[in-house]
């Protein structure tokens, strides 16, 4: 006998095919996109600002060493926009 035809689970599925264990049936889609967006808070810092800090520790002192300045005129921006701003 050949030894690839030992084991069923050896062998490849189709791309397209599911194995059946998985049942997504009743799954709901981006049920949980808004929660993500409103808790996430990464930021990527460019390589040469990231050579400057050894941790976020050291991150988060600096930031809150410059002096508060008011908020007033700036908006909230979407994920989205942000994302598409930085492409160009």
């Amino acid at each position: 006998m050949s030894g690839s035809n030992m084991n069923p689970k050896s062998r490849r599925l189709e791309a397209n095919q599911m194995r059946a264990e998985y049942d997504f049936s009743g799954a709901v889609r981006g049920k949980y996109y808004q929660r993500y967006l409103e808790s996430t808070n990464v930021v990527v810092l460019e390589p040469d600002v990231a050579k400057r800090f050894k941790n976020s520790t050291a991150v988060n002192e600096a930031l809150r060493s410059l002096p508060e300045r008011p908020t007033r005129g700036l908006t909230k921006r979407s994920t989205r926009t942000r994302r598409q701003a930085s492409r160009r």
